[in-house]
């Protein structure tokens, strides 16, 4: 972490939250790498079921799109609203939380929020076997540029 540890800790930041539910080998490395930077972390999902987690999540009010989707989900699901017409729709043997990387989102409202990211679907592409959704702030252009390719997520 270098330079950014040492600027989290001057403003009292000596924890990091994750989402991450029961990869324990990805959890391991979170906290070998915190502890490195003399930080911790903490896991408030940890082991929870997934299929009732999503649910909550949704009827807290949670609003996310899915940002990227891996092949084996298939294209329809990219840009998606997460909500229960997307759970219902998942095809069997995917975590309903994309908890083994089956998709990733990005959560644009909810409770904790003072207001919403405004956020639209823009483009999307496949590449490397996934399916990405461009979230372009409303309002804004999006501005054709050269890219190098993304690395896989």
């Amino acid at each position: 972490m270098g330079k950014l540890d040492g600027i989290l800790q001057g403003e009292g930041i000596d924890t990091v939250g994750f989402g991450d539910l029961f990869l324990e080998d990805l959890r391991t490395w979170r906290e070998k790498n915190l502890a490195k930077a003399g930080m911790r972390g903490i896991f408030p999902l940890w082991h929870r079921d997934t299929a009732k987690l999503a649910r909550d999540v949704i009827a807290m009010g949670f609003r996310a799109y899915l940002s990227c989707v891996e092949g084996k989900v298939g294209a329809g699901f990219v840009g998606r609203a997460f909500d229960q017409s997307l759970l219902d729709d998942l095809p069997p043997g995917i975590d309903p939380c994309g908890e083994y990387g089956e998709f990733h989102s990005f959560v644009y409202d909810g409770p904790i929020f003072k207001k919403p990211v405004t956020v639209r679907v823009g483009d999307i592409v496949m590449r490397d076997g996934r399916y990405y959704a461009d979230l372009v702030p409303e309002g804004s252009a999006l501005v054709e540029c050269e890219a190098e390719t993304m690395p896989p997520v």
